[in-house]
């Protein structure tokens, strides 16, 4: 197998891609096909971060338009993103890979609390980590704390899955049939023809650490290792016109 671009990622999940084909929770042929597709990409020494979301089982937004405290609807969000952590790290486990959970929250019981240095520290020594309940903070989201991840364990490129669309477009493909997709675009760009790839403070914080972001399609074959073998699919977002 050909050397890999990367040596370190940081992969950003969405709770939606756990679930399959289901309107809620979590799919296990699904789990054990994403695990799958990491442990490729870790069988060619390239150490993987992961945020996971927790859009598959609570979604803050609806409860805080239902009435409730917004600030306490992110909490129960959080503990969303370690459920859904647990569960891909013991998916991951039994595939063979060496993985530790690291939580914003603290929840000694199931999960470490979230240190910087011990997180290098596990990728360092060929661990996937998985970090969980977002920044810790509410009113900032999953794709805030992947950035601010990525950006913590010193990731080359913060990889971002989308559900059935392999890159970025000019509007939704799924209703804009006339939609252009993006092969390559700046953090400038997407902020200016505010393209939803992710929120305005995460892609921030990405345009201001000149951190790279290719957006693809989990669902693609083998789609995650050709991003880590440095094959162009999906769009790549850079700090480079």
């Amino acid at each position: 197998m050909p050397g890999a671009k990367y040596k370190r990622v940081l992969l950003k999940l969405s709770g939606e891609a756990l679930r399959g084909g289901h309107s809620y929770g979590i799919d296990n042929p699904t789990l054990t096909k994403i695990a799958r597709q990491i442990k490729q990409v870790t069988e060619t020494g390239v150490s993987v971060g992961i945020v996971v979301g927790g859009g598959n089982i609570w979604r803050g937004s609806q409860a805080e338009a239902a009435g409730m405290d917004r600030a306490t609807a992110d909490y129960a969000g959080m503990l969303a993103t370690v459920i859904n952590a647990l569960a891909l790290q013991d998916v991951l486990e039994r595939e063979g890979v060496d993985t530790r959970t690291q939580s914003s929250l603290d929840i000694r019981q199931v999960a470490e609390p979230y240190i910087r240095r011990r997180a290098i520290r596990h990728l360092e020594k060929g661990r996937v980590v998985i970090f969980a309940g977002g920044t810790g903070n509410p009113y900032m989201t999953a794709d805030t704390a992947a950035a601010l991840r990525a950006i913590e364990i010193d990731a080359e490129v913060l990889l971002m899955t989308k559900n059935n669309v392999d890159g970025i477009y000019s509007a939704d493909p799924l209703k804009d049939p006339k939609a252009k997709k993006f092969d390559k675009i700046t953090h400038l760009e997407v902020l200016n023809k505010r393209l939803e790839i992710m929120d305005a403070t995460a892609l921030s914080l990405c345009l201001d650490n000149k951190l790279p972001i290719i957006v693809f399609d989990l669902e693609a074959p083998d789609g995650m290792l050709k991003v880590a073998l440095g094959e162009s699919i999906g769009t790549l977002v850079t700090s480079e016109s």
